[in-house]
């Protein structure tokens, strides 16, 4: 009887496990320890993205292997193996940004190569730094098989010399500091000694720890994971849970596209709002949307930010970091407060087999005192901070994050570069005057290729006190550490003949949050003129990765996927 469940179990290895034909097969697993009693055992993959090139990663070896447990006392034969990942923070400002995107769509075909080689039955991926996350769920929406995501978990702050809170970010603003003068090179290298002071992923509001909210919102992760330190035994319980229930969703059935659906999809941009959370939550959420066929657009964004209040003082541009959230409760506190006031779906089906309302019955709500999170009758702001802008500038929408800012609207003349070195190396040499609105083109994810964050060029603009006195956009993106006034995902991009594209010098470009507008102050027939006279750039490669990603992307509004 027993071997006759496990049998039921094996929706896919069974094709290895049965069958004399099938012998070689097993000789190869036994080589890596199989038994005859493991062959009649669900097989679990257990991706691992540990790699000692970022410290969000450095510690999910460990983490794998309490996955790797868990799966085993479930009742499956777990399997580990890795995939890559990229630093963000280190590739940030150079040529090797344009790896990072494309790092996301290498992570997916990755896992599902492996697990549709290896046929695996289950999977758990365990993610850290920014396109893990979404990467793992891309391959789960593809593969279907029953899957949990588990987050790394957040770094802790560091600690500057006066005992004050700091972060990566605080690094790249130093830059700008000290190129102003206003530090001297001792301090800077104090700062960035003491910024990053073990494993995990960067602590505020960022890309990373965004994401981690909206899976843990969509049913994905298990309930309170995307809050939980990277070093903490919660942490590795949060594994060694992940482990154990890929084979209790094997055996109820539990598939990721009876969990991500349309509404699932609506309580991750919901949590993204309400805490402030990164742009790129735009572009990956719409390329999972794509990996499980669910029709999901900026309109839908637009439509959710305008009845979900931003209520988190969270950095980058509030105070705190998530370990701060942590102690008061969590992304899953919030997202009580959330489900009480009738801004999220209850009704969805999660990992846990039970209903968001239900896994939140029993949650705590936040910490009496606490100052991190606002009441909802008393928001930073009555709508969420993201926000879709349209206009000649952008037909298909760009991105905005309006958090912190006084301005509501910015009009000034345009600065406009083709790549960020130049921009960075005009706002350094002090080449760029308050009012001016600094245009980054051929940045997109064609043009780029890859779409390359702009945390370097931002931080450097707030070290030098022009935050809020430039504005910058362009067809790139932004790191989930980025704040002022900034426009990213520009769409069409510049390499496909969008307006960006056709910006000259002293053009005046308004950013409006009010309208929702991003336009230039050129007649159509103008615009239209110049295009006649624009001719379409060769791809920057020719070879590789890069030009493999610059041919098969879409545009930034479509969540740049490649297939």
């Amino acid at each position: 009887m027993e071997q006759k469940h496990n049998n039921d179990l094996r929706i896919r290895s069974i094709v290895i496990s049965e069958g004399e034909n099938r012998a070689p097969n097993r000789a190869m697993l036994r080589a890596v320890g199989f038994t005859d009693e493991d062959f009649n055992k669900p097989m679990i993959g257990i991706a691992s993205t540990w790699s000692e090139v970022t410290p969000c990663n450095i510690h999910i070896d460990k983490l794998a292997l309490q996955a790797k447990e868990g799966a085993k006392d479930g009742g499956g034969k777990p399997l580990v193996f890795n995939t890559i990942t990229v630093s963000d923070g280190i590739s940030m400002g150079h040529e090797g940004m344009r790896y990072s995107l494309p790092s996301r769509e290498v992570i997916a075909d990755s896992i599902e190569t492996v697990v549709g080689a290896e046929r695996l039955d289950g999977l758990v991926a365990i993610g850290g730094c920014d396109k893990n996350m979404p990467g793992c769920m891309i391959a789960i929406g593809r593969l279907n098989i029953p899957s949990v995501f588990v987050y790394g978990g957040t770094i802790s702050p560091g600690k500057s010399k006066e005992g004050k809170d700091i972060d990566i970010v605080s690094v790249f603003e130093a830059v700008g500091q000290y190129n102003a003068g206003d530090i001297d090179r001792e301090q800077l290298h104090d700062i960035e000694c003491r910024a990053c002071p073990g494993a995990g992923s960067c602590g505020g509001m960022y890309t990373a720890n965004s994401m981690a909210s909206a899976i843990e919102a969509m049913g994905m992760s298990l309930p309170g994971s995307a809050s939980n330190p990277a070093e903490t035994a919660l942490k590795r319980d949060d594994c060694y849970k992940a482990g154990y229930v890929v084979a209790d969703l094997l055996r109820k059935r539990i598939y990721p596209r009876d969990i991500m659906t349309k509404r699932a999809f609506e309580n991750a941009i919901t949590i993204v709002m309400a805490l402030g959370g990164s742009t790129n939550a735009f572009l990956h959420l719409l390329a999972i949307a794509h990996s499980v066929d669910v029709e999901l657009t900026l309109d839908d964004f637009e439509r959710i930010r305008k009845r979900v209040p931003y209520i988190a003082d969270l950095k980058p541009s509030g105070r705190y970091v998530m370990e701060d959230l942590y102690k008061v409760g969590g992304v899953s506190a919030v997202m009580k407060a959330l489900l009480e006031a009738g801004l999220l779906h209850g009704d969805c089906l999660t990992i846990t087999g039970n209903t968001l309302a239900e896994n939140l019955s029993a949650q705590s709500p936040l910490k009496e005192g606490q100052d991190i999170i606002r009441p909802l009758n008393n928001p930073i702001l009555a709508t969420g901070p993201l926000f879709v802008l349209k206009g000649n500038l952008a037909p298909e929408g760009s991105i905005a994050k309006m958090s912190g800012l006084k301005v509501k609207k910015f009009t000034g003349p345009a600065r406009v570069f083709n790549t960020e070195e130049d921009a960075t190396q005009a706002v350094l040499n002090n080449e760029i005057n308050p009012g001016d609105v600094i245009v980054i083109r051929y940045a997109g994810p064609k043009g780029g290729p890859g779409m390359a964050e702009m945390l370097s060029i931002t931080a450097i603009i707030i070290g030098k006190g022009l935050g809020g006195k430039v504005g910058l956009i362009t067809d790139g993106r932004f790191s989930g550490g980025t704040y002022g006034l900034v426009v990213g995902h520009i769409s069409p991009e510049a390499q496909v003949g969008g307006p960006i594209a056709l910006l000259k010098d002293g053009d005046l470009i308004t950013i409006d949050s009010e309208t929702q507008e991003l336009s230039v102050a050129v007649s159509d027939e103008e615009l239209s003129n110049r295009l006649k006279e624009w001719k379409e750039p060769p791809l920057r490669y020719s070879k590789g990765i890069l030009y493999k990603y610059a041919r098969l992307v879409s545009s930034a509004s479509k969540g740049a996927v490649t297939d």
